[in-house]
């Protein structure tokens, strides 16, 4: 048999079983070798094969190793050979390829080969666990599905879809995604367009971290409830991973072969599924060496035809840079707009997320937070977009409440570090014999009694505290889990189930929950240990280490800010009592909502000679409506004296 004909993944299964009969000191290559290198290989087609029979691959090479110990072991003789079994197997498996009419040798032919040996110990061991050559064909004809081996690595092109994408509808089934909250009108414009007959491709084009993947989960919740038109009932939607198919493309071709096979696997399922491209703009250029074709191209045809429905995400500048560029790409997908969600909308977003973090960090949120959360966000942190930068900031400040659970309070730490310093002292004083160390030793000893006591009963209040607040988390999960259990049985017309969930279990899980956080908030706050709940000034001191904010600062509520607004401005420019009047009430006006929100808050022009105050009240203002004396714009008139100076304003001419 040529080894030429042998696949990568084929003669790595040969060199390996070569490894193993050396590291054992066989000197003939047996088939039970080759068996052991099969089921070793983490990657290929043996794997994904005995898991369709539901073999174990730990309890066959507990078998074969007792097989492999039978075997003759001979040291210090001559070089290893073929064995006559193994020489006959690789003669089958090439047998079984042709039969298969596949081009080359892959590992399930071995495989196969291996199945049908009559006589040996490896036919025999597969044989006990299932393995049958009859079994092994249904299998195949579920991995392989309709293809070939036709190049030495096929197995990349086995399970394409399986290998580079991830099934949101199956997540949403299980329970594994957030819901989503106030997107309703962006889904059904979705549903709207992938409803159609060709060129039923939606593109969501908005600014990072306003929620365009959230609403393509949204779109796979209401698949699995059946909330959507009998168009899109029981399809599966599909997230490809663009990053995973371009990942380890070494040859040329192969990057297409990888596409191609995805491509083939999703029309096969004519119709059924509905695909996800995350970062569409990365499909330009995706996969594309010199002479080759990029991804965005090979996808053309299938999305004007309608073969496939596929939903996309991007930014807008992105969308501009990539995809617009490209007039035959971008007439293929519908734009669907997708605007960052007020403050309110943000609010209840966060309250409908509020649970699955309670959860995960087994705390408590309280509604004030999320409220500061969505208003501070918005307020201080410009460089992102809500609802993502309140979510952060929610997920943050609840970690840093949840280490502080974890870790040893303050009061113990320091007691701890007394009684280390104490008892070296002990040692060292125990030394001496004299009055002054036997006086100096009794006070340490009572010393030590004393703190060793204090902190015993501090640790078992601490430790108390800890599995009162562990326990409520994990009644907390159980809820979650009796919820989607109860969603579950619902789906599936199992109302018995169901029932018993909600008015049985769920009840009862909601009573303990009650009665437990009763006893934890009954506890008085100063004789408490341990914090578990989130409130605003924790949200404040998120945004504080953000953005360098004082705490206090950020609590102040805007009216409060407003009002005390010239005695902030008095502070830093004095004796301008009529400019500083003027200018605070023109603010006051704004932020009122009495003033032309077209128009500027106001317009000022500060009169008066140098050095009384007039860059300072500017400076002085910036800093009390942005918290940083250096947001401001600040234009130098005696720069702009000569007439071309114009340019450095309005940019030079074209």
């Amino acid at each position: 048999m040529r080894l030429d004909k042998l696949t990568v993944k084929a003669q790595e299964a040969l060199q390996a079983a070569q490894s193993l009969a050396d590291q054992q000191s066989h000197q003939a290559l047996e088939p039970e070798h080759l068996l052991g290198a099969l089921l070793a290989q983490r990657e290929g087609v043996v794997g994904p094969v005995l898991a369709k029979l539901g073999a174990r691959p730990e309890a066959i090479q507990g078998d074969l190793d007792a097989a492999l110990a039978k075997l003759p072991a001979v040291r210090g003789g001559g070089g290893q050979y073929l064995g006559e079994r193994t020489r006959a197997v690789l003669e089958t498996a090439e047998r079984e390829a042709g039969r298969l009419r596949d081009e080359y040798v892959s590992t399930e032919h071995l495989l196969l080969a291996l199945a049908g040996e009559r006589d040996g110990a490896a036919g025999g061991l597969l044989a006990q666990h299932g393995v049958t050559p009859e079994a092994l064909y249904r299998a195949l004809a579920e991995v392989r599905g309709t293809q070939r081996v036709t190049d030495p690595n096929p197995e990349d092109k086995y399970q394409a879809l399986q290998r580079y994408s991830r099934d949101l509808t199956d997540l949403a089934r299980r329970g594994r995604l957030d819901p989503v909250i106030g997107r309703d009108e962006e889904i059904r414009r979705v549903i709207q367009v992938l409803s159609r007959r060709t060129k039923n491709n939606p593109v969501l084009i908005g600014e990072p971290g306003v929620g365009k993947t959230a609403i393509v989960e949204g779109l796979a919740q209401r698949i699995v409830a059946g909330d959507v038109p009998e168009g899109l009932r029981g399809k599966r939607l599909l997230a490809l991973d663009i990053g995973a198919l371009v990942a380890g493309s070494k040859y040329r071709g192969e990057f297409e072969d990888r596409l191609k096979a995805v491509l083939r696997e999703i029309g096969e399922a004519e119709g059924r599924i509905v695909c996800f491209i995350d970062e569409l703009h990365t499909l330009v250029g995706a996969g594309a060496a010199e002479g080759a074709v990029d991804a965005a191209n090979m996808l053309k045809p299938a999305l004007a035809r309608g073969e496939l429905r596929c939903v996309g995400a991007t930014t807008l500048d992105e969308y501009r840079k990539h995809v617009e560029k490209d007039a035959a790409l971008e007439r293929r997908f519908q734009p669907v707009l997708v605007r960052e969600p007020s403050v309110e909308d943000t609010i209840a977003i966060l309250r409908g997320l509020k649970d699955k973090y309670e959860v995960h960090h087994k705390v408590r949120i309280k509604d004030a937070a999320l409220v500061a959360a969505a208003v501070l966000s918005h307020r201080y942190i410009g460089d992102r977009f809500l609802p993502d930068k309140a979510i952060d900031l929610m997920d943050e400040a609840a970690a840093r409440i949840r280490m502080q659970i974890d870790s040893m309070p303050q009061e113990i730490d320091e007691i701890e570090r007394r009684v280390m310093q104490l008892q070296i002292e002990r040692v060292s004083v125990a030394r001496d014999d004299d009055p002054v160390s036997r006086e100096r030793l009794a006070k340490v000893d009572a010393e030590l009694t004393a703190l060793q006591e204090k902190g015993t009963g501090l640790k078992a209040r601490w430790q108390a505290e800890k599995d009162g607040i562990a326990r409520i988390g994990a009644i907390k999960g159980e809820i979650e889990a009796a919820r989607h259990a109860m969603a579950d049985a619902e789906r599936r017309g199992d109302l018995t189930r169901a029932a018993e969930l909600r008015y049985g279990t769920l009840l009862e899980l909601e009573k303990q929950l009650g009665g437990l956080e009763t006893r934890l908030t009954d506890q008085p706050a100063q004789g408490r240990m341990l914090r578990e709940e989130v409130d605003e000034e924790d949200i404040a001191a998120t945004v504080a280490r953000w953005t360098g904010i004082p705490v206090t600062r950020l609590l102040e509520g805007e009216i409060q800010k407003l009002v005390h607004m010239e005695e902030r401005l008095a502070r830093r420019v004095v004796g301008q009592d009529d400019a500083i009047r003027a200018v605070s009430n023109a603010v006051r006006r704004a932020r009122s909502g009495l003033s032309d929100p077209n128009r500027p808050i106001g317009s000022f022009l500060f009169l008066g000679p140098t050095g009384v105050g007039k860059t300072e009240l500017a400076r002085a203002l910036a800093e009390f409506l942005f918290d940083d004396e250096r947001a401001m714009i600040r234009i130098d008139m005696s720069e702009y004296m000569e007439k071309h100076t114009v340019a450095r304003l309005i940019g030079a001419p074209p």
